[in-house]
């Protein structure tokens, strides 16, 4: 079973998700959990939903529950574990859903989690599997099991990196240890088989000109001939579902998917009427029909770009008038989804970002701050915020949004590097280098090579 985005869910658990993301917004713990529990029940695979209810079962135990309620809550958990591990080779998504029954009432049951990503692994749901163990980890950093099936799952899930880091420590402690060898090298094979284009030699779509002599004309010469047959197929499956619609006028998810289809031919003219053909017949009130229209324009505009002839004598003329075409495409759209779709915090944020990045802090500011509110974008609006109050030299403030937005992320990474990295900064205009010097440390000692951290490091011991 793949993991699923919100796209590819159907509009009906859709909106049941939205339902519960307005509960969780009106901090209703308890109905939130409840309605994200019947959306995994009908979609395991909607990974996006996992997120948000793993988020508000642990937003709910950091919350007014008393000691005791939790005393109670982990105490009826030990018959739901029996049977989530009698269940997890036969089925494991009844596995999951016993566990996660678990995790609504005791969100720091350890076991809970690790038998989760243990079933998740088993339904090659690999996403869902590190969301927990990244949870385990951080609780217990030398667990060497969980660090292993974190391994695993990152691999499955396309992270080879982190994966093959993870191993490779695990080697460096255990050097005589030959099964961690054997699955070194199968993550790494893994890898090089992902990024070097020798999974297509596997399964008899590629050739060894992939790899050999000329690489580069002879990937470009598969990929143009692997176009051609994808537009074949693709056009054939238009014809085939336009067919049906005909005959089911009403059925807005094949229309949806002939939209799709011409996108992918880079059709981007018909991919727009298809999509239109759908806000006819059913209006404009879905969200995400409007951002992949937006994102359909967007690409449009990018394919244009693209096609411009750089030897021509106005190509940077050109080049800067779409490009300024689609920046401000990208702000006016983002702007009319916020106003059409007032509650949905989600849109906010994007607004907020590009305005970010567009140099509109202040514009960008009360945006991130009601985009605090979706538990998907909280911690990232109070890292932005902080960025924000920063570049207006409101340094002690900056440094409290960065705070409280890493004190909230659980797993340290990429994005808690960042947040770190940029409340050292901070702290560093305010004079207090100790502090700086501190945070660049603790970078360090999870990866020496995250931007400067190393001469920074260095730095303060030179100081001392």
């Amino acid at each position: 079973m793949a993991e699923k985005t919100i796209a590819q869910i159907p509009r009906q658990v859709r909106e049941q998700y939205q339902k519960g993301m307005t509960a969780f917004d009106r901090k209703n713990f308890e109905y939130a959990i409840a309605i994200f529990n019947q959306v995994l029940a009908q979609e395991p695979g909607f990974f996006e939903c996992r997120q948000a209810l793993r988020v508000c079962q642990h937003q709910k135990s950091g919350g007014a529950s008393s000691f005791f309620k939790r005393m109670l809550s982990g105490a009826g958990s030990s018959p739901l574990l029996a049977k989530a591990q009698m269940s997890l080779n036969k089925n494991p998504l009844e596995a999951i859903e016993t566990a996660e029954k678990i995790l609504n009432s005791d969100y720091n049951s350890m076991a809970a989690h690790k038998l989760l990503a243990e079933a998740a692994l088993a339904a090659e749901l690999p996403q869902t599997a590190v969301l927990s163990l990244e949870i385990v980890l951080k609780s217990a950093p030398k667990d060497e099991e969980a660090q292993k099936n974190l391994a695993r799952a990152y691999s499955a899930a396309g992270q080879g990196d982190k994966a093959e880091a993870i191993m490779a420590e695990l080697m460096r402690l255990h050097p005589e240890d030959l099964q961690l060898l054997d699955e070194l090298k199968d993550i790494s094979a893994r890898k090089t088989l992902s990024e070097g284009g020798y999974e297509a030699l596997s399964s008899g779509t590629g050739s060894y000109r992939d790899i050999l002599k000329d690489k580069d004309k002879s990937v470009a010469l598969e990929q143009e001939g692997r176009q051609v047959k994808t537009d074949d197929v693709a056009q054939r499956q238009i014809a085939k579902l336009e067919a049906e619609i005909a005959r089911e006028p009403n059925d807005m998810k094949k229309l949806r998917s002939v939209a799709e289809l011409y996108t992918q031919q880079e059709n981007y003219d018909r991919a727009l009427e298809t999509y239109n053909r759908i806000i006819e017949k059913e209006g404009a009130a879905d969200s995400s029909l409007q951002k992949a229209i937006a994102e359909t324009t967007i690409r449009k505009l990018d394919h244009a770009i693209k096609a411009l002839d750089p030897q021509a004598p106005d190509y940077a003329e050109k080049a800067a008038r779409l490009k300024a075409e689609r920046d401000e495409y990208i702000l006016s759209e983002a702007r009319q989804r916020v106003e059409r779709y007032p509650g949905d915090l989600s849109i906010r944020f994007e607004l907020a970002e590009l305005l970010f990045k567009a140099g509109k802090i202040n514009e960008a500011m009360p945006e991130f701050q009601k985009a605090r509110d979706n538990p998907h974008k909280r911690i990232q609006s109070m890292a932005y915020l902080g960025q924000c109050l920063a570049a207006q030299g409101k340094n002690d403030m900056a440094a409290r949004q960065l705070q409280n937005a890493i004190k909230e992320k659980i797993v340290f990474d990429e994005e808690k590097k960042e947040m770190m990295y940029a409340l050292a900064g901070v702290f560093e205009k305010m004079g207090k280098q100790n502090e700086g010097d501190e945070l660049y440390k603790q970078i360090y000692e999870v990866d020496m090579g995250y931007k400067d951290v190393m001469a920074k490091v260095d730095a303060s011991y030179n100081r001392k």
